[in-house]
């Protein structure tokens, strides 16, 4: 019997790596991913299309994407953009989904990204218009950061979440990605905000993107996961985090979400032998960073049965 599919986007070699204190040379960063691959992650962020002095770490992220369409055919490469021109950027070097950070809260929108909330909805407008008039069809996912929560303004109510996924859909966004950009959120709220942001928006809502700062981050998936949730964001060893959200650390830890989904019988055709292994690759190329996770540390037990 065939178990139901749940699509993991690996963002390690985005997300984990802006905030890394050492930088990962591009040869290590294109044998890690190649590892990521090899263990059956479909979607890989590979890197952000942002001005090279904002975050030194992805300076290279041009590079990346080309050398990773030409040397690992059949992965769906994602790569971020803060802005229409990171877009087209990524657009140009021949990304497969582009994801574009719009910040709910106004502290972290202006800490982020420079411009307010409702900016980011018009650029959106923009940017959506512009991929329209294109000859190659590109997903946009819109990551709506500090969703649930942010270390600068503190409480995000579910109706700002709410109204700001209404105007990015009224501004023709088609996937939203609800993100815990800081790891505050709990599994009552993941749910109370799933529900009302799919109430007003609809299948529009894609996934989830969700850290582990208050070691909540799996219960979080679990919970959007009986919200109908079939969409993450998931980091390698869970590093990761945003530069510009004081005291927002690691990601979601993929083989330990791989491991409760397999387990629970949901397909990831994702090899969790394999993760691990990739993990002794991330430490070689990175060999300063902490990596972060439980099924590192326990290895699978012999009760464990992937799905079919």
């Amino acid at each position: 019997m065939t178990k139901e599919f749940v699509s993991i986007c690996e963002v390690g070699p985005r997300d984990g790596l802006q905030i890394a204190k050492t930088r990962m040379t591009t040869d290590d960063k294109v044998t890690w991913i190649k590892s990521l691959a090899a263990a059956g992650i479909p979607e890989i962020e590979v890197g952000s299309f942002v001005p090279r002095r904002v975050i030194p770490q992805l300076s290279d992220t041009p590079e990346i994407v080309a050398r990773v369409l030409a040397e690992i055919p059949g992965l769906t490469v994602q790569a971020l953009a803060p802005n229409l021109r990171g877009a087209q950027n990524a657009f140009n070097a021949g990304a497969h989904k582009i994801a574009m950070p719009i910040s709910v809260s106004a502290g972290h929108s202006k800490a982020n990204l420079n411009r307010p909330p409702e900016a980011s909805i018009e650029m959106m407008r923009e940017v959506m218009a512009w991929m329209k008039a294109q000859d190659r069809h590109v997903p946009v996912i819109v990551g709506a950061s500090t969703a649930f929560g942010c270390s600068i303004d503190g409480v995000v109510t579910t109706a700002q979440t709410v109204a700001m996924c209404k105007g990015l859909v009224n501004a023709g966004v088609e996937h939203i990605m609800l993100a815990d950009t800081v790891g505050y959120a709990h599994p009552a709220q993941i749910k109370e905000v799933v529900r009302a942001v799919r109430e007003e928006i609809g299948p529009a809502v894609y996934g989830l993107h969700l850290h582990d700062t208050c070691g909540l981050g799996i219960a979080n998936a679990l919970a959007g996961l009986e919200e109908g949730i079939r969409a993450f964001d998931s980091c390698l060893a869970g590093l990761g985090g945003c530069p510009y959200a004081p005291g927002a650390s690691g990601n979601v830890v993929t083989e330990d979400l791989v491991f409760m989904l397999e387990s629970m019988g949901f397909s990831t055709g994702i090899s969790i032998e394999k993760l691990l292994e990739s993990r002794a690759i991330l430490h070689a190329g990175l060999p300063a960073e902490p990596l972060n996770g439980q099924i590192s540390k326990s290895g699978l037990p012999p009760t464990f049965r992937r799905a079919a």
